[in-house]
């Protein structure tokens, strides 16, 4: 084998990079890291599993096999795999229709949903597709997550109230829990009520510490002594112990169409969050971060897990946070914190019968509120209303459509603004700056020269499709309102690209300028736009040696050659555009 194929292989599977350079000083730290990575996962992955409508224990085998699985292809050092919130209300508000009220269905599929992320994972590292998620915007993730947060907080709302609750999406559920605010078991909202203050207090008193599982304990040590599935407090009861059986997901269960939409929407969702996550810690702590090999490693937890009879994980920032701040220096933590877990299963999941359910809901309100981001929304008012729109279309698709709707509609959101934003560039009319050579926006400095029968502008952006038309009619307005105008010039210094509609929109502005007795001028164009030009036939209209030049260099040239131009001057140009 070639060195530079096993190079390649190398780079495929991580481990044998950081595993070659491990440090025995670093053992304890990632053996910290891993047991307080439990500590914290122990009840959050219990929340989730109860909010995603599965068994408690599921959650737990999302975190051991899915921590296994990244540690074994992920490159982020310091990213914690499990399950999330969003994924979590995304498999309950999707699979509950697939299943037809089959309990044991509702698993499998639930599994298989995670079978599918794998496969997508690896089509997508196959075609390099990361690209396409850069077109998600961080304004849309901002109302994502904002109607992904109000949506979870809405679901557990029920169990903190000790009411039934229902309903198909944000408003839908706020109805009907209006109507059942008379039927409030009183107990229940006393119990999730001190757990949410004590998590909350434990967040901000004592950050990186395991507060959730500590209050977890006591939780289950007032259940027993009080008695509290004799009062009509609802518990988790007997979750059953020891590791989960590893086999394949039942295939055939589904057809693609049902199944792909669900994997798509867990892909984005767990790729945008994870690999915004993990670029955070590779910036601190100052290592390369492949943003391609993270699908592989967001495939191989989820195919483990998948075999684990899991549900859908991703790497989430806030336990990853609890792991970076624990000291995890590789993704040895992960691995001890699967062995952990697994322990807990063997030996201790009798302790977690008497768990209160309201307890499991204050955890996951504590986990999710900071995803409504009131700040950052008022700041994209102050500062950038369309980034604003953005987030708000966002955010009310997830509380209208739901979880899995809404985050493909924030993606097609995305793309639209980008198009958007795209066919609407900044046209700068140039003046010079007084005593240089140089010309700028007249628009955006005060002071510049305006230029004297003559119209210089530069398109900030390339020449596409989407603007060629917005870009010529503001020429062409700015024209109508000048007199006397003899030579216009366009600076493509500033367009990185031009595509054949681009080029036609330079013929028919040469046109009627030439209708009009008015000269055109092209200056800066790259090398790339010189042959696109030279190709559609512009040098014949236009002098393709002022293609390299500048606008200076032309005005200069004209200035010293005043009789220089179409002999004509453009009198009556409105008449004549």
């Amino acid at each position: 084998m070639s060195s530079q194929r096993k190079s390649r292989w190398i780079l495929l599977f991580p481990p044998a990079t950081w595993l070659a350079n491990y440090q025995s000083a670093w053992l304890r730290s990632d053996a910290i890291a891993g047991i307080t990575l439990a500590a914290y996962a122990i009840p959050v992955s219990l929340a989730y599993a109860t909010l995603a409508g599965l068994p408690p224990q599921i959650g737990i085998y999302g975190y051991m096999l899915g921590g296994i699985g990244y540690a074994l292809l992920g490159s982020s050092r310091q990213l914690a795999i499990g399950p999330t919130s969003a994924i979590s209300l995304m498999i309950a508000a999707t699979v509950g229709a697939l299943a037809g009220g089959d309990a044991a269905k509702y698993a499998e599929i639930a599994s298989l949903a995670a079978c599918a992320v794998a496969l997508l994972c690896l089509i997508a590292w196959l075609f390099k597709l990361s690209v396409l998620v850069r077109l998600v915007s961080d304004s849309i993730l901002v109302g994502f997550k904002a109607g992904a947060g109000l949506t979870i907080m809405m679901s557990q709302l029920p169990s903190l109230l000790g009411v039934a609750g229902g309903g198909h999406n944000f408003f839908d559920r706020a109805i009907k829990l209006a109507g059942q605010l008379g039927g409030i078991n009183w107990l229940v909202l006393a119990i999730g009520a001190i757990a949410l203050l004590f998590l909350l207090l434990g967040e901000r008193r004592l950050p990186g510490k395991p507060v959730g599982l500590t209050i977890m304990a006591l939780s289950i040590i007032v259940a027993a002594v009080l008695g509290f599935p004799s009062l009509g407090v609802p518990v988790t009861g007997k979750i059953p112990e020891g590791l989960p059986a590893i086999g394949l997901p039942s295939f055939g269960l589904l057809e693609p169409d049902e199944l792909f939409p669900l994997a798509a929407g867990c892909v984005l969702l767990a790729y945008i969050e994870g690999v915004s996550a993990a670029r955070s810690f590779a910036a601190k702590h100052g290592y390369a971060l492949d943003v391609r090999q993270e699908f592989l490693g967001l495939g191989a937890a989820n195919l483990v897990t998948a075999f684990g009879h899991g549900y859908p994980v991703a790497g989430g920032l806030s336990q990853s946070a609890v792991n970076d701040n624990a000291g995890a220096r590789t993704p040895l933590a992960l691995v001890i914190c699967s062995t952990t877990l697994a322990l807990c299963l063997l030996f201790f999941t009798g302790a977690l019968t008497d768990l209160p359910k309201a307890v499991l809901a204050a955890i996951v309100f504590a986990a999710v509120y900071r995803l409504v981001d009131i700040r950052e929304l008022m700041r994209m008012w102050q500062v950038s209303r369309i980034d604003f729109y953005a987030a708000a279309i966002a955010l009310v698709s997830v509380l209208l459509l739901g979880i899995l709707q809404g985050v493909l509609l924030a993606a097609i959101a995305s793309i639209v603004l980008l198009l958007a934003r795209a066919s609407r560039p900044n046209v700068a009319f140039l003046g010079r700056l007084p005593g240089t050579g140089r010309y700028s926006d007249d628009a955006r400095h005060e002071g510049v020269e305006p230029l004297v029968g003559i119209i210089a502008f530069r398109p900030e952006a390339s020449l596409l499709y989407i603007n060629a038309e917005t870009i010529l009619d503001a020429v062409l307005d700015t024209l109508r309102r000048s007199v006397d105008i003899r030579l216009v010039v366009c600076d493509l210094s500033a367009s990185p690209y031009i595509d054949l509609a681009g080029a036609r929109m330079l013929h028919d502005l040469h046109d009627q300028l030439a209708s009009a007795h008015v000269g055109f001028c092209i200056v800066g164009a790259h090398a790339q736009l010189r042959d696109l030009l030279r190709a559609e036939g512009l040098a014949e209209k236009t002098d393709s040696a002022a293609w390299l030049r500048s606008v200076d260099s032309v005005l200069g040239e004209r200035k010293q050659s005043p009789d220089h131009g179409p002999e004509d001057p453009a009198g009556g140009l409105t008449d004549r555009l």
